[in-house]
């Protein structure tokens, strides 16, 4: 886990809430800090999966609710993948790309440093870029192969 993004996340969520006279609720810091322990893409299913692993237990009227609030305040990145809507952390990615296999739907992160160097030298009128997240679709090398395969099969 990277705790120094989850001090900036934790920071952000304790700012607002009392810049805005919300409550500090244990729900809300148990699913924030749940979050950022897990690695990768997630689903709320695996969210919620992972609390009750904790002995948290949360309603799913307060996990969405709760996400909605984290995703306002980009302390979650949401993205709809070909197996559904996925959840990331923002404060230890906050650039990078996405290869997506279209036959299976594996997703990779990978980093291009020429790519995050063109965006960042980019001008951007009114507008205050805060991290971007690009997305690539193709076959991953296992789907080509077996595509490759099959093609081969049928013009025999």
């Amino acid at each position: 886990m990277n705790e120094e993004a989850l001090k900036t996340a934790r920071d952000v969520l304790d700012r607002y809430l009392e810049n805005n006279n919300k409550r500090k609720t244990p729900e809300r810091h148990a699913i924030l800090e749940t979050a950022y322990q897990i690695e990768g893409h997630f689903s709320l299913e695996q969210l919620s999966r992972k609390l009750e692993q904790l002995n948290f237990r949360v309603s799913r009227a307060t996990l969405y609710n709760t996400m909605r609030l984290f995703l306002k305040l980009r302390l979650i990145v949401r993205h709809k993948l070909l197996d559904g809507t996925k959840y990331e952390i923002s404060y230890a990615n906050k650039n990078h790309c996405h290869q997506i296999c279209t036959m299976c739907g594996k997703v990779t992160e990978v980093y291009y440093p020429e790519i995050a160097k063109a965006i960042d030298e980019v001008k951007y009128k009114r507008f205050y870029k805060d991290g971007f997240s690009l997305y690539i679709y193709g076959l991953c090398s296992k789907c080509q192969t077996k595509f490759n395969r099959d093609k081969s099969n049928q013009v025999e």
